[in-house]
């Protein structure tokens, strides 16, 4: 259920976070295969998300083809149909979270998104934990992570995950984010009480990879600027 569903209408068999969820995967995950394999539609994909990047859902009209919306617009036989304002949450929360996996999977040729599992946490929490050393904590690097969960809107909130995103790709060894459980988070945030419970849901998260993470692992932040980007950027427009 989520904040708009009343208990005189029925209920959509499916939140609108899950439906959100599991439309980011399926985008991101088509586009990052092509990707992978330099499949030229996937490259050029991954160009025009990231021209979308910092700015608002339907503000940038290249990408009203690309991100196909339509899943949220099809109602099921015996559920309800989203209400405008769930739309525009949804909406925002798909254009944020592809457009920072375009950015974090620029020019590298490992997946970028990976789903979460328990023996491989993929929350936001688990991805800022593994920047820092097994034997402590980077106040900086958790600093960003507490920021962004007091972000005042989700344009602060997105520009914010941008800068944690920019450590996560600069890593000497590049650490993935599950994509979609953020964009489901990306649409909670907006709702009422919504960004206490993913501050929450981050917190855990971080805590899980300090549970799960192997001995060993070392510190993985990168020394030289965070926000460079290689020079031999195949898809750099």
């Amino acid at each position: 259920m989520t904040a708009f569903a009343s208990t005189s209408a029925p209920h959509a068999a499916v939140p609108v976070q899950q439906q959100v969820a599991d439309l980011a995967a399926a985008l991101i995950g088509s586009w990052q295969e092509g990707y992978l394999k330099d499949r030229s539609h996937a490259v050029g994909a991954l160009a025009r998300l990231r021209r979308g990047a910092g700015r608002e859902a339907g503000e940038t009209p290249d990408l009203w083809s690309l991100i196909d919306t339509g899943p949220l617009h099809t109602t099921a036989e015996g559920e309800r149909p989203l209400g405008e304002e769930e739309l525009v949450y949804a909406e925002n929360a798909l254009h944020a979270a592809l457009t920072l996996w375009a950015f974090h999977q620029q020019s590298r040729g490992v997946p970028m998104h990976r789903r979460h599992t328990r023996e491989r946490p993929g929350g936001l929490g688990a991805a800022v934990r593994r920047l820092m050393p097994t034997d402590g904590t980077d106040a900086p690097v958790r600093k960003r992570l507490v920021r962004a969960g007091t972000a005042p809107d989700l344009p602060t909130l997105t520009q914010r995950l941008r800068d944690i995103v920019a450590l996560l790709r600069s890593a000497k060894a590049p650490i993935p984010l599950d994509y979609a459980l953020l964009a489901g988070q990306l649409y909670l945030w907006q709702c009422p009480d919504g960004p206490a419970a993913v501050r929450r849901r981050w917190g855990r998260s971080f805590h899980e990879q300090l549970r799960t993470r192997p001995d060993g692992e070392q510190n993985t932040t990168p020394a030289s600027d965070e926000n460079a980007t290689p020079d031999t950027d195949k898809d750099a427009s």
